[in-house]
């Protein structure tokens, strides 16, 4: 299964620099979270729209291979988020894992649009 992740383009480019990705959501950490927040595809432009829509930064959808994550030692568990079950992922998450990076923006109607394909 593919999951979502949302991310500020600068911290992507510093986990390519690095070997991982340890933001969990904006403004928090793996570290002080315990896990990396994701969404599938259907929970995406509400979670874009929930968290994001305020934040001036570029932003990146990482496109995350569940199994790749789960053959490297990352468990991925859906759990609770407000009455709904979220994938979450329980270690950081490594360039080989992300089988596509695609811009992200609100258009000026306010809605969540996902670009295509950015440079891995």
């Amino acid at each position: 299964m593919t999951i979502f992740h949302i991310a500020h383009a600068a911290d992507w480019d510093a986990a390519l620099r690095d070997g991982t990705y340890r933001v969990s959501r904006r403004g928090a950490t793996l570290e002080s979270t315990g896990f990396i927040h994701a969404s599938t595809a259907a929970q995406l432009d509400g979670v874009a729209s929930r968290f994001y829509s305020d934040d001036s930064e570029p932003l990146v959808v990482l496109e995350i291979d569940e199994a790749a994550a789960a053959a490297s030692g990352i468990e991925v568990r859906l759990e609770d988020g407000g009455g709904e079950l979220f994938p979450h992922l329980y270690g950081p998450i490594l360039p080989s894992f992300v089988t596509r990076v695609s811009t992200a923006r609100f258009d000026c109607d306010g809605r969540f649009t996902v670009e295509g394909d950015a440079a891995k």
